[in-house]
């Protein structure tokens, strides 16, 4: 039995507010230790609101991203491979010219034409240009955010589907998100996450914002460009392994509305790589239903300007 489970339902006192979504209700469910009955963290649990929310941060992600052995986390039996191989060591990347090939095709992608209609062609341009923003053709309209390291590595990409006009995910009749080397259908993949944007952080010395998600890393950059905008990609992939790129560095963690706590406690296991300051802005701005929304700093720019 794993040592740490979600907790067991008695009542509306073993369920709390989600870290992500903030729903009125209490949706979520903490992990517990079964030993000791004691949460293993205020951010490690899943929301039931699957649909709408789907935040679902598990005890072994936790270990990981704090740096931690996975000490009374009973994972399931796993013979580790030599230390002789080499796919321990290396991180699979993209074939570059998969990578060239969607930058094209810019008239079909429904994210370019929300840019456009927001900033015009110009800098809708710069801003394609800055990010290696790629078109892809696992949906109509669908765009690539490529996930490019600071040596020029290409990761992996996020494959998305926004709506046109308003420029929203589509999420319905489900959720479009896919990963390029999952559509390609590479085999054992070793995928090492990275900041989307973290390209421009070669040869620049700009202080760093860093955002939840990669469409509102392009669009803040519009407005703010004093700073080099990256993306985590999620509320949760913020970890040391990731953020060694920062190292001496300035950096400003600027959260959506629903992830103000978690990135604090994030900024305190990066004390000794960078100089992180968590903006409390949008906290300090917003009125209840926007913190219900968890709304982002992009949402506030787009509705000021119009």
């Amino acid at each position: 039995m794993h040592q740490y489970q979600l907790q067991r339902y008695q009542g509306m006192r073993s369920r709390y507010h989600c870290p992500a979504c903030r729903h009125r209700r209490k949706t979520f469910t903490l992990y517990i230790d079964t030993q000791t009955g004691e949460p293993l963290n205020p951010a490690v649990g899943k929301c039931d609101r699957l649909d709408k929310c789907g935040y679902h941060y598990t005890p072994k992600q936790w270990f990981a991203e704090n740096g931690l052995s996975v000490v009374g986390y009973q994972l399931p039996v796993v013979r580790q491979k030599p230390k002789t191989d080499n796919r321990e060591l290396k991180t699979d990347t993209i074939p570059y010219n998969l990578f060239k090939r969607s930058l094209s095709h810019y008239h079909q992608n429904n994210f370019v034409h929300h840019l456009t209609r927001l900033f015009g062609v110009a800098v809708a341009e710069g801003l394609i240009k800055r990010y290696c923003i790629g078109t892809a053709k696992h949906w109509p309209g669908a765009v690539v955010f490529w996930q490019i390291d600071i040596k020029g590595n290409i990761r992996t990409g996020k494959i998305m589907l926004y709506n046109a006009a308003s420029g929203k995910r589509v999420k319905q009749p489900f959720n479009h998100i896919n990963w390029v080397h999952s559509v390609l259908k590479l085999k054992a993949y070793n995928l090492r996450q990275c900041f989307f944007g973290e390209h421009l952080l070669n040869h620049n010395n700009l202080p760093v914002a860093i955002v939840e998600s990669e469409k509102t890393a392009i669009i803040a950059s519009a407005y703010y460009p004093a700073f080099i905008w990256i993306a985590a990609g999620s509320l949760t992939n913020i970890n040391t392994q990731t953020c060694a790129v920062l190292k001496g560095r300035q950096v400003f963690l600027v959260p959506d509305l629903n992830g103000f706590e978690l990135w604090s406690a994030k900024a305190k296991q990066l004390k000794g790589i960078a100089h992180v300051t968590v903006s409390n802005l949008l906290e300090l701005k917003a009125t209840p239903l926007q913190k219900q929304q968890g709304l982002d700093i992009a949402d506030y720019l787009t509705a000021a300007s119009h």
